[in-house]
């Protein structure tokens, strides 16, 4: 036996533990062992190398370099070839045979039959056994060619993997690159093999295909092995594929075990290794493979596991990842640290023994402690309202390639003001929810509401009765009609903070609002009597004449069910500066898919609407802060509002008045004066993209809006008069570093001219200094605003800004239910818009309203909103759009003129006041229910003789 010596280089040359094969493989798969020598050859020196075979595929691609960290050794003894195989005498003659004397002096038969003819026939035979050996050969041959043909019929194209694109995550970013989520089919971040460094490529080499770079894509001997052993235990316990093999399997066909899929694998591997280069295989690989927890690729496990990215791993690191692919749901070292740390250090044993790493490193890779990522996910996301409109924007810019995923959008939330507003949402909600006892334990009221009755079906909520409980699975037992369903508490974290077991959690017979999740069942029919036929339609309908009518079908299973208990919030900020939304809540429990109330929650406004009716009359010049406004439901003719904020209607007032105490008749007398269609357009114009009808009910915001749209046009206000789209997405780039073009914003426009613009926030901040929104001076900042409750407190709304950030809070039932008496949007909304901003402007400035020219201040007579008289005590100032100002002087009042009008003036006490919310309407003077301001009116007629018609803005 010859011994030769061999250098061990990076690229291998023994094959190593293949997947599902555990142990190295001693042998070469690639062939690269030396065959026997001609005697004309010199013989080969002891430290020769061996030849290294040409034409492989994927010649191109370089193997990784050796990790070193000292001096390694030069050579290693290597079975070169085998003396016993190269010249035994039994495989090159058979003496016996040829030569043998016994044969040749053996005596004559007695039958008198030469020798001659022995050896004939033994010639024949062997003619007929070789004949009969290359027949067999030609058949297997054959059988061969008819098999492989079998088994490439309807075989994948391997041509789609030079422009494979495996599923990535799509990763939607805050402004400062905070992660507020993530869209994936699989969570993957695709790296190019370049980028992977060379100890996480050689841990896969040698823990899967040391030998991967000298192979054409399969290791026969390791394939003669498997066989072996699944034959002997009649089932496929062992696999031997190659890295080139795991990628046709993971890539083109499936994960079955059968050697059926087996053969396809062989046929395709090699395909692949003539098309693809040894980096390009490697490459897919190591992006697809699985990690566990989700995880695929390398990346993305380096992300999870070491919270970085695996660029930046250690020796140790790319072991352990590579320890964890043999089997992730047993080497995880989030399932079993010990077993992980096993598994690590016998990898790395394996890159010492190929020559991939030196013992140095590796010993020190061993002593390095596993130090994972902490988890941070959880079903509650930052914002998931704004990865639901990332995921919309990106399929409408990016089409069908948006589902394969590995796009980065970056939006214009502030993490900070985002958690600042969810937190002021929840916050609020849970305010209501105390003040009106929706925490448990929930007690039986003496008089509870009626229960709903019949058969609940759709996305809408019931009133249903506790029936019983099961603390042993944490379900209430609740019958809605005809229903019998079951509440999860496990879900219902915000009506049950304490944790109180659902017997402690409701009394029986306590009515709870609840909705279905998913659809009601059918209930089962009752079975066929015995001795029916079941395809007997005669016999079933007799028997089911003659079955005993109280006789009722199979009840169906209980159905899960969801507590609606409290009402939800929306709240919207939006950066008046850049237009650029910074926060955006749309629920209270901020789940992937749940409604976003904020976008699309179409509510009536309320008093919020008022701001465009007096914004516009002061654009048209048709109305000023001094003007006197009729106060009196009685004073309006063809419509009947009442005030519903306050019980004024005594006298006619200034209109700063009637804004800062919402009073409703005022308004529609504004709105009487301007023209309903104009004050329609006008709020298109700053942002209320909404439909609009044009009647006197228009004042009171009885037309449905959501609270982006709302926020937007008091943006429009505290920026000086000009309109822009509000953005919220500014940047998609896609999986090969490319920005793809978003959809062209509008040019901002004009609306109002600052001094207008100016004066109506002068207004609204009276709203806050005087008026309804009294609770928002805590801010200690100027701040503008309108307080807005519709009838019956269905919808509370506040909408303000500051000079920096316009927000919008709207708190309501999904079902439009009252929200209950005492309920406002003073008391049920306000208080979140006030903890928002209290937090958004922690660390800015108190900067006042800016003036702008073309603004005027004059002291004015507060009854009559004239020009105060010299010397007068009582004068007040206002401010005025230039040329607006009045100019006639206040005439000096009588001595008795007071009392005569109050004795003289409205009714003592006006019927059809609206009192407090939640307390319904009072009966009108003709006896009829009193119009709320959601009700419509018809289109206001002419304006009042004297008048004229405004400019359009």
């Amino acid at each position: 036996m010859r011994i030769a010596f061999a250098s061990v280089h990076g690229d291998g040359v023994m094959a190593s533990e293949q997947s599902g094969n555990p142990g190295e493989n001693e042998n070469d798969p690639a062939g690269k062992a030396d065959a026997p020598r001609r005697a004309s050859e010199p013989p080969r020196r002891a430290s020769e190398p061996p030849a290294r075979r040409s034409g492989l595929p994927g010649r191109g691609s370089e193997p990784p370099q050796r990790i070193s960290g000292a001096a390694r050794p030069t050579s290693s003894p290597r079975l070169e070839s085998s003396p016993r195989l190269e010249s035994s005498p039994r495989l090159e003659s058979s003496p016996r045979l040829e030569s043998s004397p016994r044969l040749e002096s053996a005596p004559t038969p007695p039958d008198g039959d030469p020798a001659p003819d022995r050896n004939a026939r033994i010639a024949t035979w062997a003619k007929r056994i070789g004949i009969a050996l290359a027949a067999l050969l030609a058949l297997a041959a054959a059988a061969v060619v008819l098999v492989i043909r079998h088994y490439e019929a309807d075989l994948p194209s391997t041509r789609e993997l030079k422009d494979y694109r495996p599923p990535q995550v799509t990763r939607i970013l805050a402004r400062d690159g905070t992660r507020l989520g993530e869209l994936f089919t699989e969570r993957r971040t695709v790296v190019r093999i370049g980028e992977i460094p060379n100890q996480v490529k050689l841990a896969a080499l040698a823990a899967e295909d040391a030998g991967f770079y000298e192979h054409a894509g399969l290791n026969y001997l390791g394939m003669l092995r498997a066989l072996a052993v699944n034959l002997r235990s009649t089932q496929t316990r062992q696999g031997a594929s190659t890295i080139t093999q795991q990628v046709v399997k993971n890539v083109l066909l499936t994960p079955d075990r059968t050697y059926h899929r087996k053969a396809r694998e062989i046929i395709l591997a090699r395909r692949i290794e003539q098309e693809l280069a040894k980096d390009e295989i490697l490459e897919l690989y190591l992006n697809k493979i699985y990690f566990g927890h989700g995880r695929y690729g390398v990346e993305e496990a380096s992300r999870y596991y070491f919270g970085k990215s695996v660029r930046d791993v250690t020796l140790a690191e790319a072991a352990l990842l590579v320890a964890v692919v043999k089997g992730p749901s047993v080497y995880s070292p989030r399932v079993n640290l010990e077993r992980a740390v096993a598994r690590r250090d016998f990898v790395l044993d394996q890159m010492q023994r190929k020559g991939f790493a030196d013992e140095i490193l590796v010993e020190q890779a061993k002593r390095e402690p596993v130090v994972l990522a902490i988890e941070t996910e959880s079903l509650a996301e930052l914002a998931p309202e704004v990865v639901s409109e990332a995921q919309r924007v990106l399929r409408e810019v990016a089409g069908p390639a948006a589902q394969q995923g590995g796009y980065t959008i970056t939006t214009t939330i502030d993490p900070a003001m985002q958690a600042a507003a969810r937190a002021a949402v929840r916050k609020n909600l849970d305010a209501y929810a105390k003040r009106h006892k929706l925490f448990g334990p929930l007690a039986r009221a003496k008089k509870e509401p009626p229960p709903f009755e019949g058969t609940p079906a759709g996305h809408k909520v019931f009133r249903g009765v506790v029936t019983g409980a099961d603390d042993g699975r944490g379900t209430l037992s609740v019958r809605v009609g005809t229903l019998e369903g079951t509440v999860s508490l496990r879900g219902a974290q915000r009506y049950n903070p304490n944790g109180l077991a659902p017997s402690k959690f409701a009394d029986v017979d306590k009515v709870v609002r609840v909705s279905l999740i998913g659809p009601a069942p059918e209930p089962v029919a009752a079975a066929a009597a015995p001795g029916q036929e079941e395809d007997d339609e005669d016999a079933a309908g007799e028997a089911k004449r003659a079955a005993p009518a109280a006789t009722p079908a199979k009840p169906a299973a209980p159905v899960p069910l969801r507590l609606e208990l409290g009402p939800e919030g929306a709240l919207v900020a939006i950066d008046v500066r850049t237009r650029e939304i910074v926060a955006l809540v749309g629920s209270y429990e901020a789940v992937r898919g749940g409604l976003d109330r904020a976008s699309y929650a179409r509510r009536q406004p309320g008093s919020t609407f008022k701001a465009f009716v007096y914004g516009y009359g002061i654009h048209a010049r048709t109305l000023t802060p001094a003007t006197i406004l009729e106060t009196n439901p009685l004073a309006i003719s063809g419509y009947n509002p009442q005030n519903h904020d306050e019980s004024e209607g005594q006298s006619p007032a200034r209109l700063r008045e009637a804004l800062a105490h919402s009073v409703n008749v005022a308004a529609v007398s504004a709105l009487s004066r301007v023209g309903a269609s104009n004050v329609a357009a006008f709020a298109g114009a700053l942002g209320v993209q909404s439909k609009l009808g044009a009647d006197l009910s228009l004042a009171l915001g009885a037309y449905e809006v959501t609270p982006r749209e709302m926020a937007a046009a008091y943006a429009s206000i505290a920026a000086g008069g000009v309109y822009e789209q509000p953005v919220l997405i500014t940047k998609i780039v896609g999986p090969g570093g490319a920005e793809i073009p978003l959809p062209t914003r509008p040019p901002a426009h004009r609306v109002m001219e600052e001094a207008e613009a100016y004066v109506l926030t002068s207004l609204l901040t009276s709203v806050v200094q005087s008026g309804t929104a009294k609770q928002a001076r805590s801010l200690g900042r100027p701040i503008a605003g309108k307080t807005g409750t519709t009838n019956q407190s269905k919808d509370t709304w506040f909408v303000g800004f500051s000079t920096d950030i316009a927000c919008a809070v709207w708190t309501g039932y999904d079902d439009a239910a009252p929200l209950g008496k005492g309920e406002a949007g003073a008391t049920s909304a306000l208080p979140a818009f006030v903890d928002f901003m209290k937090q958004a402007h922690a660390k800015r400035p108190v900067v006042d309203f800016p003036v702008p020219s073309g603004v005027v201040r004059v002291k004015i007579d507060p009854a009559t909103g004239l020009l105060a008289r010299e010397g007068q005590e009582d004068a007040i100032e206002e401010v005025f759009v230039a040329g607006t100002e009045p100019a006639d002087e206040a005439p000096v009042p009588e001595p008795d003129a007071g009392a005569e009008v109050a004795d003289g003036g409205a009714p003592e006490a006006l019927e059809g006041t609206v009192p407090a919310p939640g307390e319904g309407p009072q009966p009108s003077s003709t006896g009829k229910a009193a119009p709320s301001e959601s009700e419509h009116a018809p289109e206001p007629g002419p304006l009042p003789a004297g008048d004229t018609a405004p400019p359009p803005f």
